[in-house]
Order: C-alpha cells, then structure tokens, then sequence
C-alpha cells in the first residue's frame, strides 16, 4: 500500500521549510557555520523528539534554525525538501517560511527569501515541481513586529502568495492580528492561518470571520462545534490536516482517535500534510500510510484526500 499511496499525485499545502531540517543536515550546516550544538550526535537529537505538547516542540524548534544563517543555508534546506517531494510524487508545495525566526537573530530578510525562493524556482524547473511560498507570522510575538516583517517583505512582494500565522497557539487568538490580515490583503495576497490545533473552534471562527483566511491550517478541532462543522462543509473550506503532527503533540492520543476521515464522510475538504516532517516522523507519504495503518484508510479515500490538495492550492 506505501508503493501505491506514495506514487499518487498530491499537494503539500502545510509545510514549515524550517520543520524539515533533518539532524543530518542540522549538524552539516553547524559544522559549516561554526556553531556549537547541545547534541553529542544526530541519534542524540533525534532521541530529544518526544513532546507532549506544541509548545516543547517549537522550543527546540526554534533551537534547531538557529543554524540557518547563509542563503546557501536555506537552499540546502529547501532543496533537500524538494528532493523528498520528488520521491513521493508531490507535484505542487506550497510551504510557509517564518522570517522573524531568522530577522530576530540578525539574518537580513533578504537572505532567507532568497535562498528558499531560488531552490523553489529551481524546483520548478528541474524537478517538475510547481509552489506557492507563504509567509507567516508568529503569533507569540506583538501585531507590531509583524507589520515590521509585512513591510520587510513588500520589497519582494511576488515572491509569495499568502501571509498566514503559525508558533504557540494557546492564548494568542487570531483576532490579534487583525490589523496586520487587512493590511496584507490589501496588498493583494491571500491569507490562511492556523487555527483549530490545541486552540478551540473559536479560534477558527475569529480566522474565518476575522483575518478573512482562504484556508484553515490544522482545524481538527472544528469537528466539535457542529454550527462550525457545517459552515465549512456548505463553504468547502479547505483544512490542511497532519495527521502524524497532531499525533506526536498529543492533539490525539493515538492515529486511531483521528478525526479526518469522518471530517472526510462529512463532506469537509481535508487534506494530508507534513507540518514539520523532520521532526514528525515522516514526509505526505508516511502521514498517508499512517492514515491507513491506524484507521483503516480506503483507496478510494485517499484518492480523495489528494484530489483535496490539489483542488484546495492557492497558486
């Protein structure tokens, strides 16, 4: 079933480029820029992936890009994900990057955009694979600091499509970056965000009504306001799901109290996804295996599933 699964066409639409940096490649680009690592060796960090929540990952998360600092840093990492793409038959990527994870270290927005967007362009042309690069915001970090990156990046405005806002979900509600969604939009890009992981369905009524998003990222948490539920079913909403993410930050105990499929029955437009593979546990393919390992996934469901993705691109 792996051979068959990961030789369907799919689309990536929730993809963190700084969350598929492999230990390998981690400790290649310390070594290159001369920084000194907590981990004695690749097996050591691979062994420090256990979290119980979002917040114990995107601390050592954020420890872990911190060994981006060249644009050849952020090609590397970008093409290696490209490459992964290739190998499971993922024609269109639409990934988000988080300058301020890179600006607040004294990296130039510049240099990241550059190096992400060249391998992207690159992508395209060798290896068939076409994208839509989304810039988020973190939303632990004030409003103001994200209209400081909104206007860092106008510069480069045809670089991307989309703003969207990701980082630590609980107690930073959508609506505090309302301001900054209508500036976006304003400029002509479109807007997704996440909503709906450990944040509560009003999270996603406030990214729907608020900030106006083409798309909900995460969502799973919908399925427990029925009145929401049928909003997105009649509006074709489309949730970028990840399955195995949502599994390894104990959003769900375990891949059989997964809630996508009956979302799928429903008539709600989910879509399978990575989020951040590196430290996850696998790439779209493995998040689609395990979608038929742990709930009995049909064919004829992840047929639809794929189709999802590739009918829910912003690009």
């Amino acid at each position: 079933m792996y051979d068959w699964l990961n030789a369907l066409p799919k689309a990536e639409l929730h993809l963190h480029l700084e969350g598929s940096l492999e230990p390998e490649l981690l400790f290649a680009l310390a070594e290159r820029n001369g920084i000194a690592l907590p981990w004695g060796d690749v097996e050591a960090l691979r062994g420090a992936y256990a979290f119980n929540n979002l917040q114990e990952f995107l601390d050592l998360y954020y420890q872990g890009a911190d060994v981006l600092r060249t644009e050849q840093d952020f090609y590397d990492l970008t093409w290696a994900y490209l490459l992964k793409c290739k190998a499971q038959n993922v024609v269109h990527t639409e990934p988000f990057f988080d300058p301020q994870t890179h600006t607040d270290r004294g990296v130039p927005f510049e240099v990241v955009l550059r190096g992400i967007k060249q391998a992207l362009d690159d992508g395209e042309k060798q290896l068939g694979i076409s994208h839509g690069l989304i810039l988020s915001f973190l939303r632990h970090l004030p409003e103001e600091q994200a209209f400081k990156t909104l206007e860092q990046a106008m510069p480069f405005r045809d670089a991307f499509i989309a703003v969207g806002l990701d980082s630590s979900e609980q107690g930073f509600p959508p609506r505090l970056f309302q301001r900054v969604f209508d500036k976006a939009r304003s400029e002509g890009l479109l807007t997704v965000a996440h909503a709906g992981e450990e944040g509560p369905p009003a999270y996603i009524w406030e990214a729907l009504d608020l900030l106006k998003i083409e798309r909900i990222d995460h969502g799973v948490r919908a399925f427990e306001d029925e009145r929401l539920m049928q909003r997105i079913i009649d509006e074709q909403i489309p949730l970028t799901v990840c399955p195995l993410s949502n599994t390894k930050l104990c959003v769900f105990e375990h891949m059989g109290q997964h809630n996508i499929l009956a979302m799928l029955e429903r008539g709600v437009k989910v879509t399978v996804n990575s989020d951040d593979p590196a430290y996850f546990g696998g790439y779209v393919t493995e998040n689609f295996a395990a979608l038929y390992e742990g709930l009995g996934m049909s064919e004829d469901q992840a047929r639809r599933l794929a189709q999802n993705s590739l009918d829910a691109r912003l690009a």
